[in-house]
């Protein structure tokens, strides 16, 4: 089980949103990488908030700076498409990339991606909002409609080759309010693959709602950190309270 810093890129900026909308700058994100570094992250996700709208990835200059003096498991995610795109993106000093625009367009994208690289190496992000009483696949960063069904799209990801799926609810994104422990349950329920669960962390409440309620294998935190509302060692502790197979920096 794993607990992971997340930080949403514009440009050079770490920034937030609220319903992925609404963005506010937060700081330098190499700064606060190498903070949560220290902290105790087991991994850090980066995605370019803006990438598919320009039609490229900007973090390659960010993720060479990060990776100097970070040395946990990194995740680029935004505005990969191709084989090529994920190699400047591990030339870079990713370990994994994320993707979902070019997914969603073309799902043979992650078999190519999964055999080239490796499973491992290959995550799908989800961007999902409540339907009545289903979940749709949301691209562009939470812009626009596919009309597809998570669960469905969750089968072919996980059919198609993809090693992990990052979950991000759209309505629980930024609020702080908490897991879309639901939406969590139905990816856990209907995949083979680790699933991070990512959108609504808000207190240490949401460290059960995340790993025991929904069976995410991971948690993806974010204001709540950047905003020192809490930080990785209460998380981890609250965990390994609750008896989680975390590591413990105590041992």
């Amino acid at each position: 089980m794993r607990i992971i810093a997340r930080l949403d890129i514009k440009n050079s900026n770490l920034i937030k949103s609220i319903n992925l909308e609404g963005l506010r700058v937060i700081g330098d994100p190499n700064t606060f990488a190498k903070k949560y570094y220290k902290d105790g992250a087991d991994e850090l996700i980066f995605m370019d908030l803006v990438a598919s709208l320009y039609n490229r990835n900007s973090l390659h200059d960010i993720i060479k700076k990060v990776s100097n003096n970070v040395f946990i498991p990194i995740t680029v995610g935004g505005g990969i498409r191709s084989i090529d795109d994920a190699l400047k993106v591990f030339d870079s000093g990713a370990d994994k990339i994320a993707i979902n625009t070019a997914a969603i367009k073309n799902p043979s994208l992650i078999n190519f991606l999964a055999k080239r690289f490796g499973s491992q190496a290959v995550v799908v992000s989800i961007e999902a909002k409540r339907k009545i009483n289903d979940w749709e696949v949301y691209i562009e960063s939470g812009r626009e409609q596919t009309n597809l069904s998570v669960k469905n799209w969750v089968k072919e990801a996980t059919d198609q080759g993809c090693g992990e799926i990052l979950v991000t609810s759209i309505d629980q994104e930024g609020t702080g309010k908490g897991f879309d422990t639901e939406l969590l349950s139905t990816i856990t329920k209907n995949t083979s693959v680790p699933v991070i669960a990512s959108g609504g962390f808000g207190d240490l409440k949401d460290v059960k709602a995340g790993f025991i309620d929904s069976k995410a294998d991971a948690i993806a935190v974010a204001d709540a950190i950047h905003y020192d509302k809490i930080n990785l060692r209460q998380i981890r502790k609250k965990g390994l309270d609750l008896g989680l197979n975390l590591r413990d920096f105590n041992q």
